[in-house]
């Protein structure tokens, strides 16, 4: 609340030429947002995740607090923007449809995202990169490893990301005597992603909830399949078996089916190859560009 106020003091001193706030993720700003509402200013909230769904599924103390706030918000808005009309439904939006509009902000560099190890020339390694914590999945991930080895008895993982479920997940691996088979560097800059995208031969994403995740994008743009659950905007993106793998669940026992079906499809290399193609010709920045145009004349 300290920073809310802050945010709300420097609001107003510079709100004398301002037309518009844009508030990214925005669901718990509520202080700002009631500050600039009474400037009689428009509000535009773009959400990148909810925040309801990813209290629920970190166990958060405050997940009522958190719910007021968002409920708040997101009524006081003048605009929603969010990534696909799949996460109406998903994000419990339908009260607010009226004044949804579709829009990302996901754009890459393909210069730095790119393939730089074709898939046929890399070790045998998948992973997950993100943040480690529950609404993610990655404790289900962790868990499905020791059916995934005992099928793939060359096969190394790479879990990179920091949260926390970092040391319960050591800890089980720990148990399950799998150590010098995972690989945990913490967290991994966004410099030194390409480096590790290319390594991959699958990237895997058990989310129970997203928005459009940056990391599946960047792994498609290497030539790193993914293998995710169809939440959020993914499905915008993943077409199973064409630009990608979709899982029913999140359960270990679903990740390791899927997982070892992926890596042992014949035609992995061009569904590598197809997701490439998807994401260079969706989400340039031209292409960012001209979609927010027209949601600012929309606005």
């Amino acid at each position: 609340m300290y920073g809310q106020v802050k945010a709300s003091i420097l609001l107003i001193k510079i709100s004398r030429g301002v037309d518009f706030w844009f508030f990214f993720g925005g669901q718990r700003s509520v202080v700002p947002i009631i500050a600039a509402k009474l400037l009689n200013k428009k509000v535009i909230i773009v959400m990148a995740g909810s925040a309801i769904r990813d209290s629920s599924f970190s166990q958060d103390n405050f997940l009522e607090v958190i719910k007021m706030l968002s409920s708040t918000c997101l009524s006081l808005a003048d605009k929603i923007v969010i990534y696909s009309p799949n996460l109406i439904p998903e994000w419990d939006l339908e009260s607010y449809r009226h004044k949804i509009v579709i829009a990302h902000r996901h754009f890459l560099d393909f210069e730095t995202f790119t393939v730089t190890t074709p898939i046929s020339n890399r070790s045998p390694l998948i992973g997950y990169i993100g943040r480690l914590s529950g609404e993610k999945g990655i404790q289900h991930f962790a868990k499905a490893l020791p059916a995934i080895f005992i099928d793939r008895q060359d096969l190394h993982v790479l879990i990179g990301g920091d949260g926390e479920l970092k040391d319960s997940i050591a800890v089980s691996l720990q148990e399950e005597e799998l150590t010098a088979r995972v690989d945990l560097p913490g967290w991994i800059s966004h410099d030194d992603l390409p480096k590790y995208l290319n390594q991959l031969h699958l990237l895997v994403l058990p989310s129970y909830t997203e928005g459009l995740p940056n990391i599946m994008l960047e792994a498609m743009a290497c030539g790193t399949p993914v293998l995710a659950t169809p939440v959020g905007a993914i499905p915008d993106v993943i077409i199973n078996g064409k630009t990608g793998f979709f899982m029913d669940n999140n359960s270990p026992e679903c990740i390791a089916e899927n997982v070892i079906q992926a890596l042992n499809s014949p035609d992995l290399e061009q569904i590598a190859e197809a997701g490439r193609r998807f994401v260079e010709k969706n989400f340039t920045f031209g292409s960012v560009v001209e979609r927010w145009k027209e949601v600012l004349e929309e606005i």
